[in-house]
């Protein structure tokens, strides 16, 4: 048998690679419904796992402990005021679609109202894209806007039938992000030692693109939160209505590097100043330009630091890719599958090519030579 199939290609082997191949296919298969929960497991893992490092220092030799008290300290910071602000989401939306439809806010005559303090040439500008048109384009705004609202709307509703579907995937998260921090280093051992590398090699793409990912996450995430949470307090105080939904609107454009927050601001502020509220228009570009947008270059890079950080462009194709692809998961998996790329070709640019033959055979003829 040893003949027939020479080592390193022996049919035994061939037989695990297929069976390994076919159970993790199966397996993702199976787990695909959870594919959420499990990510954003994983997603709280990585990021209190430092907190649960130190709650593992004050009580050694008690790894479920520690991980429980993280657990619960993940449910009282992070999913307990996620779900109230989701409500209040929900609660806020509902009532600015129900003024919507009440005519109380007419898309189209706030627009018709810009454009009628904006210069001759912003005008001209409108007019030659087809923007001139007041009773059509304010059809299309209302009817664009209630049909985007009607689809929102059926999704939310879908979650509420859904309920304990959405318990059930919040429980597996939880359930899940217990035994990443209780076990997750002794799993990426285990993970890493199956890497078909060197070990040098392993060690450089687990340390990259470990690196890379937390700094994504961590950095994204938090940006995103406070950049959401400054431009809505801004809305708020200004009086402008739909703070919240403004505000959420801020957090995730943020996630999408050259669009950020001011794809939101920034219209918000031309129509105040083209309308006549000058000092809010002044007052929300002043904020909008040297706080909203200041605090992803000053936090960011605080928190990834220069080194770990991928390039804008590259985050920005990826996000917008996993978004379109995966939908929000897809704003954290999409940098993700990026970073493992820019690893794994760090690393195959730094591999050292095999030794040629002849040079091996030239080493090996003065031996030969001095034999005979």
């Amino acid at each position: 048998m040893s003949e027939r199939f020479p080592p390193g290609m022996t049919l035994a082997r061939g037989f695990l690679l297929a069976l390994v191949a076919v159970a993790t296919l199966a397996f993702l298969w199976l787990v695909a419904p959870f594919s959420g929960a499990i990510l954003w497991a994983v997603i709280a893992a990585v990021l209190f796992e430092p907190l649960n490092a130190r709650l593992l220092a004050a009580m050694p030799r008690r790894p479920g402990r520690a991980a429980l008290a993280t657990l619960l300290i993940i449910v009282v910071v992070v999913v307990v005021p996620a779900m109230l602000l989701g409500a209040a989401l929900l609660r806020e939306a509902a009532a600015f679609y129900a003024r919507v439809q009440s005519g109380e806010i007419d898309l189209g005559r706030l627009f018709v109202q810009t454009q009628g303090h904006l210069p001759a040439w912003a005008r001209s500008w409108l007019a030659d894209i087809g923007l001139d048109d007041v009773g059509g384009l304010r059809s299309k705004l209302s009817q664009g806007f209630a049909s985007s609202f009607r689809a929102v709307a059926v999704q939310v509703l879908s979650i509420g039938q859904g309920a304990f579907g959405f318990f059930l995937a919040l429980g597996v998260m939880l359930y899940l992000t217990f035994f990443l921090l209780r076990d997750g280093h002794a799993l990426a051992a285990r993970v890493e030692r199956a890497i078909p590398l060197r070990r040098d090699q392993r060690a450089v793409l687990v340390a990259k693109f470990v690196a890379v990912i937390r700094a994504t996450i961590k950095g994204s995430l938090i940006v995103a939160i406070l950049q959401g949470t400054v431009g809505g307090l801004t809305f708020w105080l200004l009086g402008l209505p739909g703070a919240l939904l403004w505000g959420v609107a801020m957090g995730v454009f943020s996630l999408f590097p050259a669009i950020g927050t001011g794809f939101i601001w920034v219209p918000v502020t031309v129509y105040l100043l083209a309308t006549g509220a000058i000092w809010q228009g002044a007052i929300l570009f002043l904020c909008g330009f040297f706080i909203i947008s200041s605090v992803d270059n000053i936090v960011r890079p605080i928190l990834v630091g220069h080194d770990a950080r991928m390039p804008d462009y590259v985050v920005l194709v990826a996000t917008l890719g996993g978004f379109e692809l995966m939908g929000f998961n897809g704003c954290v998996i999409g940098p993700a599958i990026a970073a493992l790329f820019m690893a794994a070709w760090e690393i195959f640019g730094d591999a050292e090519p095999p030794a040629p033959a002849i040079e091996s055979e030239d080493r090996a003829s003065p031996t030969m030579g001095s034999g005979e």
